[in-house]
């Protein structure tokens, strides 16, 4: 235990490192306290009570995840990084389907500067539109909205619109200045505050005896056996050796070592999940849009993608798949890591190089993939369905746990990047502390 403390005190002896953490927290910071300005117009308290009766499903639901329960107190930042995930998502597809927009996320940095800008453009107006689908949702609803019209429209779309920008600049903070996805980031202090209230609500149903002690010790047994689970999967990789030929330049020898590519079991992390509950806040956002003109339109959208229901859970479970496939295509191209080690004189034993080394690549991809696309979409899925099936209760939502746990690995192996790189044993490992020269 003292290691581990050790360990942990070493984050803080980089000048750096402490920097990038502390401009973290204040970020994180200001957003958590933008997530309680509420814009006016609005009863808070009736809108808190509407989320404290019918928190797992409702069509408010979708869109509170991305806000950091943000939406319960209708805030400014109450769309958080739903609008902006929006636009990624679709420029992404956009980049592999359009000509133009392919060839110009091939030119390097500029390009890639050029499509970023562009999806801030459409982030402005995938804001204006949810906000207002999302008003108009509010207004149809009785007692939530004190004085409905116009006048509060504008003011609210305008307030939820520019708060959603801020937030996607804060996000953009961290991932140039401070630690871990800012997009993840601000997701993931929305979750890990609701905590606290989740653990005081078990103790007051066992205290006042609608839980008993086997309940919530078994709730808790298996809530670690999930995050266990998580975690051992997230960390599971398929190890693909690589030789390298000797090379004779001069009167040196070069190569002639093995090495290994790690293809991990999940390569795009909590990426997929995130993307598929995006996607599934668009119908809310037009539920919202359609609830004067189209009413019976507007609930059959409300009824079909509630968590709890069947066509939630099996488009969730689709998209997940879909995109697990689709982002790791992004990240990993077979043809072009196969030409690298080719020109860089390695091969895969047993492998021919070039065209066959691809090919297996993407064979392995398919493998590999596929298991961790489904361990994905069965996560996102379960607690849901075993809360409607037998009514066992459930803390965290199977998308809350994947993106608390993904994205505190991920900030845990750039902070053990950090502190290697810098001569120091790793915060997540046993060792004595080093020096910049190992001593």
């Amino acid at each position: 235990m003292v290691v581990r403390l050790q360990n942990f005190k070493n984050i803080f002896l980089v000048q750096d490192l402490r920097k990038k953490l502390a401009l973290t927290f204040v970020i994180l910071a200001v957003f958590r306290f933008g997530a309680h300005v509420s814009i006016p117009g609005v009863d808070v308290t009736a809108l808190f009570n509407m989320f404290s009766a019918n928190l797992q499903g409702g069509i408010l639901a979708h869109l509170d995840l991305f806000s950091g329960g943000a939406l319960k107190a209708f805030s400014i930042f109450s769309l958080g990084m739903s609008p902006y995930i929006t636009a990624s998502i679709m420029f992404q597809l956009l980049t592999i389907m359009v000509p133009s927009l392919e060839a110009l996320s091939k030119e390097g940095e500029y390009g890639r500067r050029i499509i970023n800008q562009y999806t801030r453009y459409f982030t402005i107006v995938l804001a204006f539109a949810q906000s207002f689908g999302l008003i108009k949702y509010l207004e149809s609803q009785p007692g939530l909205v004190i004085d409905p019209g116009w006048g509060f429209r504008l003011t609210a779309v305008l307030l939820m619109s520019v708060g959603s920008l801020v937030v996607m600049w804060l996000g953009e903070q961290i991932n140039v200045h401070g630690l871990g996805n800012g997009s993840s980031m601000v997701i993931f202090a929305g979750i890990i505050v609701g905590l606290p209230g989740a653990l005081i609500h078990i103790w007051e149903n066992f205290t006042l005896g609608q839980t008993n002690i086997f309940i919530v010790a078994l709730l808790l047994a298996v809530s670690l056996a999930v995050i266990a689970c998580i975690i051992f999967l997230e960390k599971g990789e398929r190890k693909i050796p690589v030789q390298y030929a000797k090379r004779v330049i001069g009167h040196k020898v070069y190569g002639g070592q093995s090495s290994y590519i790690p293809l991990k079991l999940n390569p795009s992390g909590v990426i997929p999940v995130i993307f598929s509950s995006a996607i599934l806040g668009v119908p809310a956002t037009l539920a919202g849009m359609m609830t004067n003109w189209f009413p019976n339109v507007s609930r059959v959208l409300q009824d079909w993608f509630m968590r709890e229901s069947l066509v939630y859970n099996v488009f969730n479970a689709g998209l997940i798949i879909f995109f697990a496939f689709f982002y790791t295509a992004i990240i990993f191209n077979p043809v072009e890591l196969a030409d690298n080690i080719r020109k860089s004189g390695g091969f895969i034993p047993g492998i021919r190089p070039g065209k066959k080394t691809a090919e297996f690549f993407d064979y392995l991809l398919t493998r590999v993939g596929f298991p961790g696309a489904l361990y994905l979409a069965t996560l996102a899925i379960l607690p849901s369905l075993l809360q409607n099936m037998i009514s066992f209760p459930v803390m965290f939502s199977g998308v809350s746990l994947l993106i608390v746990i993904g994205v505190g690995l991920d900030t845990s192996a750039q902070i053990e990047s950090h502190l290697i790189e810098r001569r120091y044993e790793g915060f997540l490992t046993t060792g004595r502390l080093k020096g910049r020269l190992g001593r």
